[in-house]
């Protein structure tokens, strides 16, 4: 008897915890759209605004060519890649190919079907120099695939800043991001019918 009162309970938290995410992003959302979003990068914190598995009607933005994007693996972890353009994103795969994928192909074998990209305050992408051009030199290129050490938040980081260092988490990857361009980073879902 007792073990379905624990399962009732397990499901009020959970369905609290995700009221109290979503008025987040509503939250995070109505700030911006009133110009008072955080604008500034903290050391050693994520996202501003994290990709979200809910529609909160945050506004959508056209994908840049050379953006940072990102999408949901089941839910759990985020996938991340470089927008190219022409519905193209540069990623590299779990075999370790660097390769040039679809929007579908991106999102095959993924929950969702929204990509987002890392914009400022203002949902202006927040673009490298080189970015593009290290994207597109390192298609078809093999690097050894390690899910914490050699990982695709590891190869976008490489991207923006022709460094390599190992990015364990989707999360450090936001930390190093903001920190690079000293603003805060949000996750805005693209538009992709533009």
């Amino acid at each position: 008897m007792a073990f379905p009162l624990i399962w009732l309970g397990a499901a009020a938290v959970g369905a609290a915890i995700v009221a109290e995410e979503r008025e987040k992003q509503k939250s995070i959302a109505l700030k911006r759209r009133q110009g008072k979003a955080n604008a500034e990068h903290r050391q050693g914190q994520s996202a501003a605004l994290a990709p979200s598995l809910w529609k909160t009607g945050n506004k959508m933005v056209s994908p840049e060519p050379g953006g940072v994007v990102c999408c949901f693996v089941f839910g759990v972890i985020e996938h991340t890649g470089i927008w190219l353009g022409d519905n193209t994103l540069v990623e590299l795969h779990g075999s370790g190919l660097v390769r040039a994928v679809s929007v579908e192909r991106f999102l095959a074998g993924r929950t969702g079907s929204r990509i987002y990209q890392a914009c400022n305050h203002q949902h202006q992408a927040l673009i490298g120099e080189q970015v593009l051009d290290r994207a597109k030199q390192s298609i078809f290129n093999y690097r050894e695939y390690d899910l914490f050490d050699n990982n695709c938040h590891r190869f976008v980081w490489h991207c923006l800043s022709g460094e390599e260092i190992a990015l364990s988490s989707f999360s450090k990857l936001n930390d190093r991001i903001g920190t690079h361009f000293s603003e805060a980073v949000y996750w805005d879902e693209l538009d992709l019918c533009s």
